[in-house]
């Protein structure tokens, strides 16, 4: 229909069913997007399918709180990937539960384990450049992130981040000039080091 957004969301139906329509069209234009996002974060395929179902599970149970009026459904999907991240770092860094995760999760069948190794490795770019985004302060780092590489809107990020679009731009254009002097910097540093080899 006309009034469908970029993300796959159009007005819920009052009836159930039209809400169950409407969430599938939501996972289905967002999954690729959310299980990158993970691939830049993990190697492993298991950990990826982990979070990106964990995402749409929170996503599905609440659903009937979503209010299109407040943001797009990519924000909003993003929002909840991020906070699924954030508990899972905080549950690995604190060993809880550990053990149950590893007990209870389920095996992968061998081709979805090497279509996720196959987006892994399509993401290695994008894990090196998180690596390096660690130099950046963390509200510049998710912005770049939101922005540059999960390919989210300035306007989309700041739902995400609850954040002004003026306040996420600013960051964008600081970030990216950080990474452009760091990009710069790189090779005469690289230069240095091989002259300064030669003569050892």
């Amino acid at each position: 229909m006309s009034n469908e957004t970029a993300q796959g969301l159009r007005p819920r139906a009052p009836a159930s069913r039209g809400a169950v329509a409407d969430f599938e069209r939501v996972y289905r234009a967002n999954v690729d997007a959310v299980t990158a996002f993970f691939a830049r974060r993990s190697a492993d395929p298991q950990v990826v399918a982990d979070l990106t179902a964990d995402t749409f599970v929170a996503a599905i149970t609440s659903f009937a709180a979503f209010d299109p009026g407040r943001g797009t459904a990519r924000a909003w999907v993003f929002g909840i990937a991020r906070r699924v991240y954030a508990g899972h770092c905080e549950a690995y860094a604190q060993q809880r539960g550990r053990e149950l995760r590893l007990a209870g999760r389920r095996e992968l069948d061998t081709d979805h384990v090497e279509e996720l190794i196959g987006r892994i490795d399509a993401e290695r770019a994008g894990r090196r450049l998180v690596t390096e985004l660690t130099a950046l302060p963390e509200p510049d780092r998710a912005v770049i992130e939101l922005v540059d590489l999960a390919g989210l809107r300035p306007a989309e990020a700041a739902a995400v981040l609850k954040a002004s679009p003026g306040a996420v731009r600013m960051r964008l254009m600081r970030a990216r000039s950080r990474l452009r002097k760091a990009a710069a910097a790189a090779p005469a540093t690289t230069k240095r080091n091989t002259k300064g080899n030669d003569h050892d």
